[in-house]
C-alpha cells in the first residue's frame, strides 16, 4: 500500500511538471519592435538633451492613449498627445480593442504646421515601453519623414530624466 501511495505522489509531481513545462512552452512571446531601416531610435537621455537645445524646432509629441495620460503626467517637454492607438470597444467579446488611430497622421501634420515645422524637421515619439512609438515612427517614416526618431524604452527612462533635471 505504501509502495503504491509513493507511485502516486510522483506521479502527480510528474504530471504537474509536464503540465507547466507545456504551458510554459506555449505561451507565445511578443519580440520588441524594432525600428524599420531608416527610422532612428533615442535614448531618453539623448532625446532629453535634444529637446533642451533645439525644442523649437522639434516636435515632441506622446503617443499613448488619452487614457494613459489622463492617468499619468504626459512629458513636461512634449508638444502634445496624439494616440497612435486607440481602444475601441467590442460588443461580440465585451473588451476593448486596440486600432490604429486613422487621424494619426493628418494630427501629426497639424501639430507640425502649428508650430511652422514640416515633415523634414525633427519628431520625437515617446510611449510607456517604446513599442508604440517605433510602431508611430514606422509609420511615419513609410509616407517621407526623415527624421523621425522613437524613444527607447519609454517614459520609464523619460522620468529619470526630468527627475535628475529638478
Amino acid at each position: 500500500m505504501k509502495v503504491m501511495y509513493q507511485f502516486y505522489q510522483w506521479l502527480v509531481v510528474f504530471v504537474f511538471l509536464c503540465f507547466t513545462t507545456i504551458t510554459a512552452c506555449s505561451t507565445p512571446t511578443k519580440p520588441p519592435t524594432q525600428p524599420e531601416p531608416g527610422v532612428k531610435s533615442l535614448t531618453a537621455t539623448e532625446a532629453y538633451e535634444l529637446v533642451k537645445k533645439d525644442g523649437k524646432n522639434i516636435l515632441f509629441i506622446d503617443v499613448r492613449t488619452q487614457a494613459e495620460v489622463a492617468s499619468q503626467k504626459m512629458p513636461t517637454l512634449a508638444d502634445g498627445n496624439v494616440p497612435y492607438i486607440l481602444k475601441n470597444w467590442n460588443e461580440n467579446h465585451t473588451k476593448f480593442d486596440p486600432v490604429v488611430n486613422n487621424d494619426f497622421v493628418p494630427a501629426i501634420e497639424a501639430r507640425l504646421k502649428e508650430k511652422g515645422l514640416d515633415k523634414q524637421n525633427t519628431v520625437l515619439l515617446i510611449c510607456r515601453e517604446g513599442r508604440r512609438s517605433a510602431k508611430a515612427a514606422n509609420a511615419l517614416a513609410k509616407i517621407g519623414y526623415k527624421n523621425v526618431y522613437s524613444i527607447k524604452n519609454g517614459l520609464a527612462d523619460w522620468w529619470a530624466e526630468e527627475e535628475m533635471e529638478e
